[in-house]
């Protein structure tokens, strides 16, 4: 499909900054599109799905959520047909080597550390809600994406609307190449900001707009605070009575949810999308409505409603539809109400969301979740508070979650006006309710950090000056050191040069260094003799040019310098470490002549010339370091001296003019190569020693890692062992307490409920203050708990030597899950494994496909074949019931129309 034909397919005529990035597209640089919530970005990505396929090659569209790739795998399908769209995700798997491939962020960061060759011919990866990576448990799997991508991949970067676009854009840029930010701050849809008041002297809710129009100095129009509304909500604190329970009293209420609504269809602005930070809440306005005979759909819409939550449900069994609260929910649902959170099972969440998107469900009470990716519309958004509890305290709302969570009001198409509005609360001034609706700054801030995983396939798949220039390169080390990102492009560029003119340099007649080393050499000698250097004088003078790293030759012996110190008398001394791992101290008398050095090599960090392992690995660096023949006699060899410098002269002169390079016709050009060469590497090294003496935390915190690795045996110096090799195909927050109690043999000889039972502790996280808590668990059997009380023991020594390394902690294995994960895995009814558990279907589903995933990554790595096959059916046994209704293809991907 050429351009124009993609173009005149929209149905619509497209936005100035939708052309924009199709022609950065066109012209093979990579994207940033910033908008606003259904400004209509995924176009952008519908192009490089139809370039990729008229090309003949691969696009890979992630999204950060299953539904999320659930939903967008429909879309795809709908446009291209079955054949050509696959999914990857946890759950399922469907033509993975199709041309277009929808998946999770994590399943493509897999790939790549796998070097998977689904890979080949891939064009461009569309990084759909890339603001995501500031999530702080799984935000860095985006940076590692785009710092590992190869090179010839574009990158197509979908992003809520950020203050510094610009500058995530030029991250990019840096990281990859040519990239284009194109940034649209307008609504599609006008937004007017309204605040709802609760007042005992008015028959009705007042409904004001947060901000009116006033003459500015200059006489122009602005937007400011409506005074009506500041007045009334003072007037109200002025006569208010004695506060009761801490609570001030009033004039002024919250308004009741039932009034809120009542109040938005008498003024035509439903349908609505009502934020409740809470589960229990979102539920508890559902039966208000229906308790207060509220109804807002026809027969013919309750009808449509019904078939399509049967549809939804239809393989879900009579008795998990009853324990679920079915009756209830569709009740609620046909009156044209429904709750949306986490707590409800999948198939009932995509039920109302494909509901509310055909308009047939006109209130939607939900909490923040809905707010990111799915495609869900209002003509109103309403927040209930400005304030959410995290798990741990209550926190205002940022401005970048105001703006997220009103994103949705106004339909693109249907609506000229969107509204979002903010009921009254006597704890939160207007005026702090019209700040939050006018700031505009979100800032995009980077949640990498270095993790035992990816240190461990740091290590299998890159040398360490590799390593630690990628850990440069994230956006997180931007942030905190833009100068060291560009540095590492910079020391990027003249590595490239530098290879690119060592291969100039090269002749199949010989070694042209070699033979630059006689001519350098020639002309030392008759330098020495004719400034009369000799004996340890010359030695000592040459001490001062030599740096830690430096490789020397003593007595045709190799030596690396670790230091250069002083002795007695300020004589000087270098601190020098040989080939056998001796370390040992040499002055200006163990030297014949003119100490030099004749190559170098990186020192380990930190340094630790006590260290074996510091040792061993400096000693293995410089065993591998090539020595030139006239250098391995030793640094001014005393025959030599004694001989004079004419003869000398003549002797070099000889050996040069008869070298093999020597009758070369392009020798001008190889010297000429060479020298730039060697201009070009002493660049590369000031460069690595800036970019070593600017590294901010990152480096350093990898380094931690590496040592904590070191000394659990999962690293050898710069290699893995195969405890490392299995820790690099375990993704998990607790990644490294798995792998090691993978090795003590704490998952071994378990059944398969026992195996889901002890697993799920590495997956499963309690909500709320009690997380960890091991009192209140009832055991399924005594193998289980004694085996969770050893990892218990691990992950109590795990933390000390994190603490000792200033590493953050493992979280702490969470053994509340392994009763309902055992009865589960052991076949028993949803009612039976739920009853008297303080868990809601949705949780049970979503903890339950999480350790699942776990259990097969077990499956793969586990060294005990018993193990690994156990794990396996444990993952089996798992999925069944409403587990695997909640994992089918079509769960997710509904015909709610992209935006």
């Amino acid at each position: 499909m050429t351009r124009q034909a993609f173009v005149e397919s929209r149905g619509f005529p497209l936005d100035d900054f939708q052309l924009r990035a199709l022609d950065a597209l066109d012209a093979g640089r990579s994207v940033l599109v910033a908008a606003p919530t259904g400004s209509g970005k995924t176009v952008v990505a519908e192009y490089a799905v139809e370039k990729a396929l008229a090309e003949g090659r691969k696009v890979f569209y992630t999204t950060p959520l299953k539904a999320l790739s659930n939903q967008k795998y429909g879309d795809l399908v709908r446009a291209h047909g079955a054949g050509r769209v696959g999914l990857l995700t946890g759950d399922n798997a469907v033509n993975g080597e199709a041309p277009v491939v929808v998946m999770t962020t994590e399943v493509l960061r897999n790939m790549i550390y796998a070097a998977s060759p689904t890979l080949e011919g891939l064009r461009y990866v569309v990084l759909d809600e890339v603001h995501y990576l500031q999530n702080p448990y799984r935000g860095a799997v985006w940076e590692e994406v785009i710092i590992h991508l190869a090179p010839e991949v574009d990158l197509v970067c979908l992003s809520a609307t950020v203050s510094n676009a610009e500058e995530f854009a030029d991250w990019i840029q840096t990281v990859r190449g040519e990239t284009e930010a194109i940034i649209e701050e307008r609504r599609p849809v006008r937004l007017r900001h309204l605040y709802l008041v609760g007042d005992k002297e008015s028959e009705d809710v007042h409904l004001l707009p947060t901000f009116v129009e006033a003459e500015a100095p200059d006489g122009s129009l602005e937007l400011r605070p409506n005074p009506e509304a500041s007045r009334l909500d003072s007037r109200s604190s002025r006569r208010g009575g004695p506060a009761v329970r801490g609570r001030p009293r009033g004039r002024l209420y919250t308004p009741r949810r039932v009034e809120t609504v009542e109040r938005l269809d008498d003024e035509a602005m439903l349908p609505a999308i009502y934020f409740i930070f809470s589960r229990a809440g979102c539920d508890q306005a559902v039966d208000a409505c229906l308790a207060a005979g509220l109804g807002l759909t026809d027969p013919e819409e309750r009808a449509q409603i019904r078939a399509i939550a049967e549809a939804h449900v239809k393989t879900l069994s009579d008795a998990d539809l009853d324990l679920l609260g079915y009756g209830q929910w569709v009740s609620g649902l046909e009156a044209g109400f429904a709750a949306h959170h986490a707590g409800m099972v999948p198939p009932m969440k995509e039920a109302v969301e494909e509901a509310f998107a055909a308009g047939l469900v006109k209130v939607v009470f939900a909490t923040e979740t809905l707010s990111l990716g799915i495609n869900m519309p209002a003509r109103t958004v309403v927040i209930e508070k400005l304030s959410k509890f995290t798990g741990e305290r209550h926190e205002f709302l940022t401005p970048g979650e105001y703006t997220q969570l009103t994103g949705r009001a106004g339909r693109r198409g249907i609506d000229d006006l969107g509204y979002a509005a903010v009921l009254w609360n006597p704890y939160v001034p207007f005026d702090q309710v019209a700040s939050l609706a006018s700031t505009r700054s979100y800032a995009l801030q980077s949640s990498f950090r270095p993790t035992y995983n990816m240190a461990a396939n740091l290590v299998r798949r890159y040398p360490p000056e590799v390593a630690h220039h990628l850990l440069n390169l994230s956006f997180a080390q931007y942030g905190a050191d833009k100068e060291i990102v560009r540095l590492e492009r910079q020391l990027e560029r003249s590595r490239e040069l530098l290879a690119s003119h060592r291969r100039g340099a090269e002749c199949e007649r010989g070694d042209v260094e070699e033979y630059r080393g006689l001519l350098r050499n020639r002309a030392e000698r008759r330098q020495a003799a004719r400034g009369g250097a000799a004996g340890g004088a010359g030695g000592a003078a040459g001490f001062d040019a030599l740096k830690p790293g430096d490789v020397i030759a003593r007595r045709g012996n190799k030596a690396v310098v670790l230091q250069r110190t002083k002795g007695r008398g300020d004589e000087p001394k270098l601190l020098v470490l040989t080939a056998d791992r001796g370390v040992m101290r040499l002055g200006p008398t163990d030297f014949a002549g003119p100490v030099r050095a004749i190559g170098s090599i990186e020192l380990p960090r930190p340094f630790a010339p006590r260290s074996p392992a510091f040792r061993r690995a400096v000693a293995e660096a410089l065993r591998a370091v090539r020595v030139r023949p006239e250098d391995g006699r030793g640094s001014g060899n005393g025959a030599a001296r004694r001989r004079g410098g004419r003869g000398d002269d003549g002797e070099f002169a000889g050996e040069a003019r008869h070298h093999l390079v020597a009758g070369c016709p392009d020798l001008a050009n190889h010297l000429r190569y060479a020298e730039r060469a060697e201009r070009l590497a002493r660049d590369v090294e000031r460069l690595e020693r800036r970019i070593r003496g600017r590294t901010e935390s990152l480096a350093r915190q990898f380094d931690r890692v590496l040592r904590v690795l070191e000394a659990w045996d999962y690293v050898d110096g710069w290699a893995l062992t195969d405890a490392g090799a299995m820790l690099t195909r375990l993704y998990s927050e607790t990644d490294l307490l798995l792998a090691e109690s993978l090795r003590e043999g704490l998952l071994d000889g378990l059944d398969a409920p026992s195996m889901a039972a002890v697993c799920s502790a590495f997956s499963y996280e309690t909500r709320g203050p009690d997380q960890g808590a091991t009192t209140r668990v009832r055991f399924p059997n005594r193998t289980v708990r004694d085996r969770l009380a050893e990892i218990d023991r691990i992950w109590r020594d795990l933390n000390v030597v994190e603490d000792e390394a200033g590493l953050p902690e493992t979280r702490r294995p969470d053994p509340g899950f392994s009763p309902v994960a055992h009865a589960w895995a052991a076949g028993k009814d949803l009612e039976d494994v739920l009853f008297d558990e303080d868990l809601t279907g949705g949780d049970f589903v979503r903890n339950v496909k999480q350790l699942i995933d776990l259990l097969r990554q077990v499956g793969d790595v586990a060294p005990v074949p018993a193990t690994a096959s156990a794990a396996r059916s444990a993952a089996g046994a798992l999925f069944r019931g409403v587990v695997a209704a909640s994992s089918t293809v079509g769960s997710g991907a509904s015909s709610v129309p992209a935006g």
